[in-house]
């Protein structure tokens, strides 16, 4: 199992940036896949960014493309989501997940059964 813990949210206002960072430890990170979800008010958890176990490719929900950006450090056991442009609809809690597969397919990346380990969330809120 992988203890993660996000950190980095807050109040920004629209066409501001935060970076969201992950603290991981137990297990070897560099064995994990590694992923950001969000869940806003009344709606559903969805995905946002994926990365694989080197960081050697990357996955982004449509809405965030060209604005977020996720990293890993394996060396530090932390992973990071740069946010840009940040926009009032992307007001939620943001968590993130760890994997450690098989994922088969690009797509499993994607997909939050895939993710075994959860950190507890950080929110971020943004002002219009």
């Amino acid at each position: 199992q992988v203890h993660l813990v996000e950190s980095g949210g807050g109040l920004v206002q629209a066409g501001g940036s935060l970076r969201l960072a992950c603290a991981a430890s137990g297990r070897t990170f560099s064995n994990y896949a590694m992923a950001w979800f969000r869940q806003a008010p009344g709606k559903e958890r969805e995905f946002v960014a994926a990365i694989t176990r080197s960081g050697g490719s990357t996955w982004y929900v449509d809405s965030v493309k060209g604005r977020f950006t996720i990293s890993r450090d394996n060396f530090m056991s932390a992973g990071y989501l740069q946010m840009n442009s940040l926009k009032p609809e992307d007001t939620a809690i943001y968590f993130c997940a760890a994997g450690g597969g098989p994922f088969v397919r690009s797509a499993s990346y994607r997909a939050s059964m895939s993710y075994t380990d959860w950190g507890q969330g950080t929110q971020v809120t943004v002002s219009s």
